[in-house]
């Protein structure tokens, strides 16, 4: 009912300020983000990173073998769109978490259909981001994909193993050891198809140690979903 409620509500689309029913962005600027066009550049298929036009996979998948078999980003995290990303994560604006998930879940009906009976399990947050903001921008982003795809969400499946210093800033292979063992899993995913939802995706390194741990508890396969990628 307060997702009705909401999407009847008029509110100004984040970006240009045009009047919406929602929380969403205005056709305009939702179609400038998702842009998919002939001139819309390829993504790698297993991390999702812009490639130039020929090259079938980037040099970081084919140098080092994912855990996770698929990801699907909305967008590039860069202007104008990574503002949608700034908007929740630092000025904690939440009514943004339902308009990422609307891309993520356009972003996936535009890329080709996930597993049948998918779960979707949200990166668990850190105790010092859960201090600094008192959310976890990941999860509240799952739940409202949870809503636009009509699947399962499941909550403390994936669990911190240890803090693990701040990624910005750190070298790919700082960032690879630092992921390292980082998950485990609470159980509930055996035989299960899982698709791991995050909002931004810089080297994999977090979702592969994700995968590892929900892999070794059995699941099927391991999607990623993130709303932005960093090119």
């Amino acid at each position: 009912m307060g997702r009705l409620l909401l999407s009847r509500i008029g509110c100004d689309c984040p970006l240009c300020g045009a009047r919406v029913a929602g929380a969403r962005l205005c056709p305009g600027c939702e179609a400038d983000i998702l842009a998919a066009g002939p001139d819309a550049r390829p993504r790698c298929p297993r991390c999702a990173l812009s490639l130039p036009r020929g090259a079938p996979c980037c040099a970081a998948c084919l140098g080092a073998p994912r855990s996770f078999a698929r990801t699907v980003a909305a967008f590039d995290y860069a202007p104008p769109a990574d503002a949608l990303i700034l908007m929740l994560k630092a000025r904690l604006r939440l009514g943004m978490a339902p308009v990422l998930a609307r891309l993520m879940a356009a972003a996936v009906a535009r890329d080709g259909p996930l597993p049948a009976g998918v779960l979707l399990v949200p990166i668990p947050a850190s105790r010092a981001s859960l201090r600094r903001r008192g959310m976890n921008p990941a999860a509240e982003i799952a739940r409202g994909l949870a809503a636009e795809l009509v699947l399962p969400l499941a909550r403390g499946v994936l669990l911190r193993r240890r803090e693990a210093p701040r990624q910005t800033g750190r070298s790919r292979r700082a960032r690879r050891r630092g992921a390292v063992g980082l998950f485990a899993c609470g159980g509930g995913v055996s035989g299960r198809h899982v698709a791991v939802v995050d909002d931004v995706m810089t080297t994999g390194s977090t979702a592969d140690a994700a995968a590892v741990a929900l892999l070794a508890a059995g699941a099927a396969s391991v999607t990623v979903l993130v709303a932005a990628r960093t090119p």
